[in-house]
């Protein structure tokens, strides 16, 4: 995959960082990684700047984001109801759990876009569920940019810095990957036992 992604950034420039981060955005198993730290290393060996490199990132991440947050928005709390109402029994899940989860986004929903864009996986699906609370789309477009934008510089910068040797910082951003899906997965352990230990107290 990555002689593919590399091939199209070399044939296609800023239009091809563009529809790549795009899509890296709506199908997360591509690499952002790759896109960027090499985006980066090319901007030493063509005409592409950083700058360049960083507007067509930013602007391909804000457009996949988007196209989730309407796939989002299509899955209100109404479907979700419905949903519940059908299968939630599966999971000892309530309509008040589906309230509870989207009182908690309009509350955190905000930040939790943010930080988000900084962590591998999730910083694509977010998108989703803050379409299904109805984020006020100016709130969610200027989180996303800024944090997209945070992102990119820093890897697009450490590609250019590094030179030829990105793929070093491709090496340690996979390592980054896993100690936060460890903690991911750790952290939605918890708070998978905290539901049930609560649940278990209104019976």
């Amino acid at each position: 995959m990555e002689d593919w992604l590399i091939g199209i950034i070399d044939e296609f420039g800023y239009i091809g960082i563009l529809l790549l981060i795009a899509g890296e955005n709506i199908f997360p198993p591509i690499p952002s990684e790759v896109i960027l730290t090499f985006g980066g290393f090319v901007t030493t060996t063509s005409s592409l700047s950083i700058f360049g490199v960083v507007i067509a990132a930013t602007a391909g991440s804000v457009i996949g984001a988007l196209v989730l947050y309407g796939i989002g928005q299509q899955l209100d709390v109404v479907r979700l109801e419905k949903m519940v109402d059908k299968w939630g029994h599966l999971l000892r899940l309530k309509r008040n759990d589906v309230y509870r989860a989207d009182q908690w986004f309009d509350k955190y929903g905000p930040w939790t876009v943010f930080f988000c864009r900084f962590v591998p996986l999730i910083r694509s699906l977010i998108s989703i569920p803050a379409g299904m609370s109805n984020m006020p789309l100016p709130s969610f477009l200027s989180l996303t940019t800024l944090g997209t934008l945070i992102w990119n510089v820093v890897l697009v910068n450490l590609g250019a810095s590094v030179g030829a040797s990105w793929e070093e910082i491709v090496h340690y951003m996979d390592v980054y990957a896993k100690i936060i899906y460890v903690l991911l997965i750790l952290l939605f352990i918890i708070l998978i036992g905290m539901f049930i230990r609560k649940r278990k107290r209104r019976m």
